[in-house]
This record gives C-alpha cells, sequence and structure tokens, in this order.
C-alpha cells in the first residue's frame, strides 16, 4: 500500500491534462521523486509512425551530455589488439568464440554489446538471444565499429540507444532524480533532439505528437514540445 499511498502523494498537484514547460516538468518531477532510491527520470515520445514498415523505422544512439546515471556493464566481441583495446577501455566482458558460446548458453553478463565488423559472422548467430533484448550489435547506432575505445566509453557512461516500439514509442532512462535541473533539461533536449534528427524518410504528418517525462515511481507530465524543440 505504501507505493499506493506515495504515488497518489506525488500525484497532488499534477494535472493531468496539462502541458507543462520543461522546466517546470522537471522541477516538479525532482520534488516528488521521493523514493528510498535514486528514481530515474523517463521520457517518453509518441511518434506519429508506424514501426512495422521498414522506411518508419526510427532508432539511433545519443550521448547525454550529463551522463545517464547508470553504470552499464559493456560486452566487447573482438579479438587480438582490439579484445586488448576493449580491455584497456573499460569493457567489463571481452572475448571471442569463448563469448559466443557464454550468451548462446543464457550467460548474458553485460546490459551494452559492442562488436568489430569482422565478429559479426560469428555475433550474427545469437540474433535469437540478443535480438529480443535490444541487444544486438549494429552499425547504425556505432555498435559495430573498428573505434573500441570510443564505443566503449560511450556506452560506459552516458550514451542511449533507442528504438521505437511497436506502439510508434520511444522510451529511455535520461537521467537520475539526483541530478540537477539543468543537467536533466540539457539531457531531455538532448535526447529528443537525436529522435526528431532519426526521423525516418516514410514518416508522414506530424513526427513528435507526444512526449511526457516521469519518475520511476512518481506520474507522467505532459511536456509543451515548443518547450524542448524551440519553435520547430
Amino acid at each position: 500500500m505504501a507505493a499506493g499511498k506515495r504515488f497518489k502523494k506525488a500525484s497532488e498537484g499534477v494535472d493531468r491534462d496539462k502541458f507543462y514547460p520543461l522546466e517546470e516538468a522537471v522541477k516538479m518531477i525532482k520534488e516528488r521523486a521521493k523514493s528510498k532510491f535514486d528514481e530515474t527520470i523517463e521520457i517518453a515520445m509518441n511518434l506519429g509512425v508506424d514501426p512495422r514498415h521498414s522506411d518508419q523505422m526510427v532508432r539511433g544512439v545519443v550521448t547525454l551530455p550529463s551522463g545517464s546515471g547508470r553504470t552499464q556493464r559493456v560486452g566487447v566481441f573482438a579479438r587480438g589488439a582490439k579484445a586488448e583495446e576493449a580491455k584497456a577501455a573499460g569493457a567489463d566482458v571481452v572475448g571471442a568464440e569463448d563469448l559466443v558460446e557464454k550468451v548462446n548458453s543464457g550467460q548474458i553478463d553485460f546490459d551494452r554489446c559492442i562488436a568489430t565488423p569482422d565478429m559479426m559472422p560469428l555475433v550474427g548467430r545469437l540474433g535469437k538471444v540478443l535480438g529480443p533484448r535490444g541487444m544486438m550489435p549494429n552499425p547504425k547506432v556505432g555498435t559495430v565499429t573498428m573505434d573500441i575505445t570510443n564505443a566503449v566509453k560511450g556506452a560506459k557512461g552516458g550514451s542511449v540507444e533507442f528504438r521505437v516500439e511497436k506502439a510508434g514509442i520511444v522510451q529511455a532512462g535520461v537521467g537520475k532524480a539526483s541530478f540537477t535541473q539543468d543537467q536533466l533539461v540539457a539531457n531531455v533536449k538532448a535526447f529528443a533532439d537525436a529522435v526528431q534528427k532519426a526521423k525516418p524518410a516514410g514518416a508522414k504528418g506530424t513526427f513528435v505528437e507526444k512526449i511526457s517525462l516521469s519518475s520511476t515511481m512518481g506520474p507522467g507530465l505532459k511536456i509543451e514540445p515548443t518547450t524542448i524543440f524551440g519553435g520547430h
């Protein structure tokens, strides 16, 4: 019941139908994030696309200016010098055939996955395991690359991958309640901007239909889009 009471209290003074300016919304969400843990601030963007059509797929990666607040475990599929480079950059798990076997047996000790291009024939066999988890390395989002150092550092620090879900929604964590208001505002703008730039050729009409912000345990607030994108 405590969670129900807390949600009720957090919802006090929140108008579900109002579109809030970004700064005001962030302030309200921070004030209401009173859990014992550092709540994640989450953004949800409703997009005017149908992801069932390949020309309306929206995906990408964005490095949040203030980081995501999450420590990501990073797995790298690489051999030789590239494997050593991955370890030096701070990757948590590095391997080739041995790592493919581990993952195939269901042992996944990482949250993000990077691979060098030469490893993709091997990694491709893991599609059924990594695909549903949204962890399959992909050159479009910079996770199939020879620049292992930057890819690992980005994944460890603050880069967030996004991919539109069936209902046309993109969701992601854009920081923690303990972040300052300025840090969260900057992260939200960077994320929304990256999604806007990932607008596919097949998207017709209004691309970003609705944006809402919430904390893990708190209510969602609708955001006035012009306070994120300016006039566009």
